[in-house]
């Protein structure tokens, strides 16, 4: 599933690679890669693709949720997606409360104890993921995990992940998009080791290309 996600995400563009020149991101940071997953919304087949694959992660992992919930915003399609596949309710929590009427952070109804499985389209450095969990957390839901259609396989994530004991899982993710594009013919080796070693040291690999730290 990993290498099939992997060449969707290429074959759209909805994942880009470039190490020279980079892309900057928001942050300041060089990197050669850029993510755009919002694509997929376009593509029928493909996002049927992905909330299989959501479908097939879920059932792997051995949970049994009562509530799909998406991040605001690149999550709340694949989520509706999702829930209308496994016939569940659906939820979506903002990046903040609203500033009026209940001030909702939750949108939906969410009822305590329900297990709820957060869908998420991105695993970067972890922390967005990791507040929207704690929202569906905090509102009284039972997290069973965070699943997400790609991930950069940084450390970092992994960590905080990790630290705050919440599980994560992807579709598809950084060595397995290398390996599709290789195969594919879009890159070569030489690129393939060079794209490798971003993943080591971001920070560094950004400051040498003149981004930031």
């Amino acid at each position: 599933m990993k290498s099939d996600i992997a060449k969707i995400l290429l074959e759209i563009q909805a994942v880009s690679l470039s190490a020279d020149p980079p892309f900057t991101w928001a942050s300041g940071r060089k990197s050669p890669i850029y993510c755009d997953n919002r694509l997929l919304m376009s593509y029928p087949s493909h996002r049927r693709a992905v909330s299989e694959g959501f479908a097939r992660l879920i059932e792997a992992r051995g949970w049994k949720p009562e509530v799909i919930a998406g991040t605001a915003t690149a999550g709340i399609p694949h989520a509706a997606w999702l829930a209308q596949r496994l016939e569940l309710p659906m939820i979506y929590v903002r990046g903040a409360a609203k500033g009026h009427g209940k001030q909702n952070r939750i949108e939906g109804r969410l009822d305590k104890g329900a297990k709820v499985v957060l869908i998420e389209d991105l695993i970067s450095t972890g922390g967005s993921s990791i507040e929207a969990a704690q929202g569906v957390i905090d509102a009284g839901g039972d997290l069973l995990g965070v699943a997400a259609i790609f991930t950069y396989g940084l450390d970092k994530a992994s960590g905080r992940f990790s630290e705050a004991k919440i599980p994560c899982d992807t579709l598809t993710d950084f060595s397995s998009l290398l390996d599709a594009a290789l195969a594919m013919g879009s890159l070569d080796a030489q690129s393939k080791r060079v794209l490798a070693s971003w993943r080591e040291d971001p920070a560094a690999w950004s400051v040498q290309r003149g981004g930031a730290g």
